[in-house]
């Protein structure tokens, strides 16, 4: 049965949605997104989402054609004409239909769709094994703050993990890690540290990567904000990743280093707990 989907305001099967190949996220990559998880049928921390969401379109000078209120209903109508009660559901507002030029005419209208997926979050394979991961240049643009729907660097390093049998990978610019192709980047030191890199516009400023730090506050638990290196990585006691897909996904090996004796660290099963204790009740 194929699934609902949302175009521009109206709900359609997805076998009959259309997007005209004059739009400006297919020719420009011009547009942003945005990926909440659901689980029991409601969202998980969408209102950072929709923050987020904003804070992406106005570096853009990118409209929206919706209000934020009106996004949430459209994303509700649309988890439950899915019957969607867990996975994840994806937005993504693009500039619009234009002529191809650089430059796009004032009155252009933005194209906004909406798709869900269903997805295991709750009891996934990874999260109980641990994922593997390499570490590849950070090939990207310069405002990795920006969600932009221009993904290309993240694919071809995702495919490069693939190619090396390993689940993932993440991205090291002078020296440092900066973040993985879908995730913030986390390490707990030999001390029980837990460090993560800065804000900035060098990584996306990850809506689970921020309730996992409140919730790391909220247990009394020493963080530090700042960049590290895949030595420290390496060395560290354990390692793991955030995301809205993933909650806290533990990492059991980096570019070939074990880390925790290929398990998930006690203290990141604990973080993961936390996250799916604050999102489930």
């Amino acid at each position: 049965m194929s699934r609902t989907v949302y175009i521009n305001g109206e709900f359609v099967p997805e076998s009959e949605a259309k997007i005209s190949i004059m739009d400006r996220g297919y020719l420009f990559a011009d547009g942003v997104y945005e990926v909440s998880a659901v689980i029991n049928g409601k969202m998980i921390d969408n209102e950072g989402h929709l923050r987020r969401l904003e804070r992406s379109l106005g570096e853009l000078d990118l409209r929206s054609p919706l209000s934020n209120h009106e996004i949430e209903g459209v994303q509700n109508e649309l988890i439950e004409r899915n019957g969607l009660k867990e996975g994840i559901i994806y937005l993504q507002i693009t500039r619009g239909v234009a002529e191809r030029d650089f430059l796009w005419p004032e009155d252009i209208s933005p194209t906004l769709t909406m798709f869900t997926q269903a997805k295991n979050l709750l009891q996934s394979p990874l999260a109980t094994k641990g994922a593997s991961i390499i570490t590849v240049p950070d090939i990207r643009w310069q405002r990795r703050d920006i969600k932009s729907i221009a993904l290309l660097p993240q694919a071809m390093a995702k495919h490069a993990a693939r190619k090396a049998g390993a689940n993932d990978a993440w991205m090291v610019d002078n020296g440092y890690v900066t973040e993985g192709t879908s995730t913030n980047a986390f390490i707990v030191t030999m001390e029980g540290t837990l460090v993560t890199r800065d804000l900035s516009t060098d990584i996306l400023h990850g809506i689970t990567r921020s309730a996992v730090l409140r919730l790391a506050e909220e247990a009394e638990l020493p963080i530090e904000e700042r960049s590290f290196t895949p030595q420290e990585a390496y060395d560290a006691a354990e390692v793991f990743a955030t995301g809205s897909s993933f909650f806290v996904l533990p990492v059991v090996e980096i570019d070939g280093h074990i880390i925790s004796n290929r398990a998930p660290g006690p203290l990141t099963n604990r973080l993961r707990e936390m996250y799916i204790e604050m999102a489930t009740n």
